[in-house]
């Protein structure tokens, strides 16, 4: 769904604390607060008002205010702030946005700074430093970003990242203003959000998704690099690169391939009670007749076992791991 510039107001008044927005619209024409209210409401209410949305909403907003691109939010500004509390008073009211954003989220406009720019400020960080901007950014583009460093930093910082949960949120925002500054320096650009600390898990997750998206070659080697410091963090990491959950991002010949060998009885208990996103996945990869046999193997059931269940699942994810490691397993993602 396309946001209108006033449903993109409103959703950009969400990111805020409820006092602070509250502020902001002070002096506002109170028919605009009350169409605001209602984009919101209709947004809430349609389903379309959703986390993911918001901050992509805010993450535009920022770029906005440092650029020229004729964002739909300047519109907003213009029509809504300019017009009611004055140019001088609006232009404030922008750098407040801008400094709260940032307060939440020191990582947003790093997040969309040139990869090879970052790369070149990430070239002389600590590698702790790397590890955590790392961390922060979208595996994909955080792949791109390790392929553009160094062996030696791209080993060393890939290893900080599976310890990365002991990293404290204040250290986390002095790293981000840093990298801010350096890439302001570079002719590009933007602290801290209520961060909470990752649990070891999660950090090694973040980095098995950087890594599976590497080149083979720059992949295993870095593999090897992580094994070689901890086997068990290289062993965790080997496994995190594709999960269950992964289902719904993995090629259709992939899927194929590694549903193969699977009978409809093996797919029937790994579907019970799935989500929709992973059950379509997986029938949409299978004949008509396949999924018409996993269909009666799965109203024979009544109550299966949680153990035969988490095998069957665990089946089809080694027959995918299998793949990952000949480098044959493909992600659609973003």
């Amino acid at each position: 769904m396309a946001l209108t510039g006033k449903q993109k107001a409103a959703l950009l008044l969400t990111s805020l604390d409820a006092a602070t927005a509250a502020e902001l619209l002070k002096g506002v024409d109170p028919r605009m607060v009350r169409e605001l209210a209602v984009e919101l409401s209709y947004l809430d209410a349609s389903g379309h008002r959703n986390a993911k949305q918001a901050a992509e909403v805010a993450r535009q907003f920022c770029q906005s205010l440092g650029s020229e691109s004729g964002f739909q939010f300047k519109n907003f500004l213009r029509e809504v702030l300019k017009n009611t509390v004055g140019e001088d008073k609006a232009k404030q009211v922008q750098q407040e946005i801008q400094d709260l954003l940032q307060k939440r989220d020191p990582f947003m406009t790093i997040r969309s700074a040139d990869q090879r720019k970052l790369a070149t400020v990430m070239e002389t960080e600590h590698p702790q430093a790397v590890a955590v901007v790392l961390s922060e950014l979208p595996p994909k583009k955080g792949s791109e970003i390790l392929g553009l460093l160094g062996e030696g930093l791209r080993v060393s910082a890939i290893s900080r990242m599976t310890a990365i949960g002991s990293v404290t949120p204040e250290a986390k925002a002095r790293i981000a203003q840093m990298v801010r500054k350096r890439l302001e320096a570079l002719g590009s650009t933007q602290q801290i959000a209520g961060a909470v600390q990752a649990h070891p898990e999660e950090s090694l997750r973040k980095v098995a998704v950087l890594v599976r998206n590497l080149d083979k070659e720059v992949r295993d080697g870095v593999l090897e690099a992580i094994q070689q410091k901890d086997s068990e963090a290289g062993e965790k990491v080997m496994n995190l690169m594709v999960t269950w959950d992964d289902i719904p991002q993995i090629g259709g010949r992939s899927l194929q391939q590694a549903l193969r060998g699977v009978d409809e009885r093996q797919l029937a208990l790994a579907l019970h009670e799935v989500p929709e996103e992973i059950a379509q996945a997986i029938k949409s990869n299978i004949s008509e007749r396949a999924a018409a046999m996993v269909s009666e193997e799965a109203s024979l059931m009544s109550a299966p076992k949680k153990e035969d269940i988490r095998q069957a699942r665990d089946k089809i994810v080694e027959g995918l791991r299998e793949l990952n490691r000949n480098g044959e397993l493909t992600f659609v993602e973003e």
